[in-house]
């Protein structure tokens, strides 16, 4: 995960009150883990799922667990859910969103970062013409500056073990965060990572 991303993650999570009992799903056994934020040294459980489990690292046990099924969590059990850079490797993330609200707390922060598409077209077309005044770039730029000015920056493909989706703004808010109150979302970088934030009704 990008420093930038993490220390985003830390900054949402303090200002938000994250802690209590903690999911993080795609956790990994290293200091790249949302569960070793600072804001969550007091944390009363933390508790991390990946398919690559089990394992133990620093204060905290990662399980073997589909986040399709959590089968092993009941219902109402967590007061913050953590998934980054997770959702687009699970091609059926719809499932993941509905078994994390299943196991949320009424009133449980939810935190999700997700690759996405440039937020703003327009600083995507600067940053692509800003070449055009080169000699040899710029001729081959111009040849096929319309195709150019109709992409948008994405991600490179990650295969973790598959990569499957990228996500827009408003897929964030419409269906990653559709039933969350009090919603914020972030872009940062190009291309774009999104994290949205709320809490469960």
């Amino acid at each position: 995960m990008h420093p930038r991303i993490y220390a985003e993650l830390e900054r949402i999570c303090s200002r938000r009150g994250a802690g209590g009992a903690v999911l993080e799903i795609g956790a990994v056994p290293s200091e790249h883990s949302l569960l070793c934020l600072r804001c969550l040294s007091a944390a009363r459980e933390k508790i991390g799922i990946s398919l690559d489990g089990p394992s133990r690292y620093r204060d905290f046990e990662i399980l073997r667990v589909n986040s399709n099924a959590m089968d092993c969590f009941p219902e109402r059990h967590f007061d913050t859910i953590l998934c980054a850079s997770t959702l687009e490797h699970d091609p059926f993330f719809w499932k993941t969103l509905a078994e994390l609200r299943r196991v949320a707390k009424p009133g449980a922060l939810v935190v999700i970062g997700v690759p996405g598409y440039a937020e703003d077209p327009a600083r995507w077309r600067r940053v692509i013409r800003m070449p055009l005044h080169l000699p040899v770039i710029g001729s081959l730029m111009r040849r096929g500056l319309a195709q150019w000015l109709a992409s948008t920056p994405t991600l490179v493909p990650h295969n973790c073990p598959g990569d499957y989706y990228r996500f827009s703004r408003q897929a964030v808010e419409q269906v990653i965060c559709a039933a969350m109150d009090e919603v914020e979302i972030r872009t940062l970088m190009i291309p774009p990572r999104i994290i949205a934030s709320g809490f469960m009704p």
